[in-house]
């Protein structure tokens, strides 16, 4: 990584696993992720391979959502259906949280 970021913002999670995940580097200066969006951190392990983080940007705050410490290097692969399946599952809560203030909108109206 660059020593000026802070991680990579993961842009875009193909399903076939022979693509690359798709990251933008971000600069250390930026303070807070948006909601839904994960931020990848890697470094070398102590022995071998890599530790991978990552952290998930939520409505109030960024929490850790991940480590795989000492991962090969392939690490990609091993990430790729935990950065799925956090993907989809904010996804659907965004709908959900649409869905629920228009029926409160609605409802108020």
């Amino acid at each position: 990584m660059p020593p000026w970021a802070s991680g990579a913002l993961v842009r875009r999670i193909p399903t076939a696993p022979e693509r690359s995940i798709e990251v933008l580097w971000i600069p250390t200066t930026v303070l807070r992720l948006p909601f839904g969006r994960i931020l990848l951190r890697w470094e070398p392990a102590p022995g071998s391979g890599w530790d991978v983080t990552a952290r998930l940007g939520l409505a109030t705050a960024d929490v850790h959502l991940a480590t795989w410490p000492a991962a090969p290097d392939d690490w990609p692969r091993l990430v790729r259906p935990t950065l799925q399946e956090v993907t989809g599952l904010c996804s659907a809560l965004a709908v959900a949280t649409a869905a629920l203030e228009l029926a409160n909108r609605l409802a108020d109206s």
